[in-house]
């Protein structure tokens, strides 16, 4: 695995931070039930008016649905997650303009059905997004209802002016919300202190998360990150010392992760990465790479090390709580064995009870010893 070369979270233009991209996947997720009503109800309609448009009209809505089933599980693991939900809108609304094209151009009654994606494009991209949506549509109409016929589009251009209005409407509208959800969470989501998202953003996330691995078979790999001994930090250099400290370890953690591997901060000291599509191996060298990163930063000038739990789950059978039990106990492990290292938490397909936990450096078993 690459590591990432800059501190900073290495963004797109569709998605500049990593805030924007979590709450994309998020928002994929939330949209599920409402796209599955959304494609229903285009179904239905294009079957009754079948006498009139042609049965060949839902070979589009087919193709829509089609593309997206095999694009989706790619979403969650994709190291541009952006790109495959942006793909998925320019299919949806290529087949609807090549639908507008076959149907009537100027006078075609699917115009309209080119506002539906338009909706959902603030909820998962922002106010780029729109643009971007707004201009591909804008050409899509141009192509089908404009060019094919330039007479009659001038001779009957109602269909067409209004289907445009109402483009800007709902987009002004669908933007104002946006922007009044993406502040609300963005108070709720974000650790105010190191920029990157909490426990409340990790709930949502891994929900999806857990979706496509069932989907899939694929393997969640979940690693929990302690600093060593922060009180002794804090209390032999004071707070605002031990808040730099949290801030340059938040910066190392990103820094040092791919796009689709997240790292949330969920508690004190301690923060949370969680990689969909990383195997045991993978998940080890992320881990190590981390531990390495940490050791060489020097936080606010201080010499600071980690202790990493490192946890897989596989399809199914993952779910939040015994693989953070898991990654726990193996963070545990860490401590107990000397800190400054990395512990893998038995895999979770069948083994003896009570196995030791497999230590990547010096061992270790789990305890209910503090950690410091």
């Amino acid at each position: 695995m690459r590591p990432v070369s800059s501190e900073s979270f290495q963004g797109t233009w569709l998605c500049p931070t990593q805030f924007d991209r979590t709450r994309l996947l998020d928002m994929e997720a939330r949209l599920s039930a409402a796209r599955t009503v959304m494609y229903s109800a285009v179904a239905v309609a294009l079957i009754i008016c079948g006498p009139l448009l042609g049965w060949w009209t839902l070979a589009p809505v087919a193709v829509v649905v089609g593309s997206y089933q095999l694009l989706q599980p790619r979403i969650a693991t994709a190291d541009k997650p952006e790109f495959v939900v942006a793909t998925t809108v320019v299919i949806a609304q290529s087949q609807i303009g090549m639908g507008v094209a076959l149907t009537g151009g100027p006078q075609s009654p699917l115009i309209i059905l080119l506002l539906l994606p338009i909706v959902t494009l603030p909820a998962r991209f922002g106010a780029r997004g729109l643009q971007a949506g707004i201009v591909l549509t804008i050409g899509i109409v141009a192509a089908a209802a404009i060019a094919p016929d330039p007479a009659a589009f001038r001779a009957q251009p109602e269909y067409v002016v209004l289907s445009l209005a109402a483009l800007f409407g709902l987009g002004a509208f669908a933007d104002a919300l946006m922007r009044a959800e993406v502040e609300s969470r963005s108070d709720s989501a974000q650790d105010a202190l190191t920029g990157l998202m909490n426990r409340k953003a990790l709930a949502t996330q891994f929900t999806e998360v857990a979706r496509q691995a069932e989907l899939t078979g694929r393997s969640v790999c979940m690693v929990l990150v302690d600093l060593d001994r922060f009180k002794a930090v804090n209390d032999d250099n004071g707070h605002a010392v031990g808040d730099a400290v949290l801030k340059a370890a938040a910066g190392v953690l990103r820094g040092n992760l791919r796009s689709f591997e997240l790292v949330y901060r969920v508690g004190g000291e301690e923060f949370l990465v969680l990689m969909p599509g990383v195997d045991r191996a993978g998940g080890r060298a992320v881990a190590e790479r981390l531990r390495e990163a940490m050791h060489a930063a020097r936080p606010a000038g201080l010499v600071v090390t980690a202790s990493l739990g490192v946890a897989i789950a596989h399809g199914a059978a993952v779910s939040f709580d015994p693989l953070f039990d898991a990654a726990d106990q193996a963070l545990y492990a860490a401590k107990r064995g000397g800190r400054n290292q990395v512990v893998l938490a038995p895999d979770p397909r069948p083994a003896v009870a009570g196995a030791p936990l497999a230590a990547a450096a010096g061992g270790g078993l789990p305890g209910a010893t503090a950690r410091a």
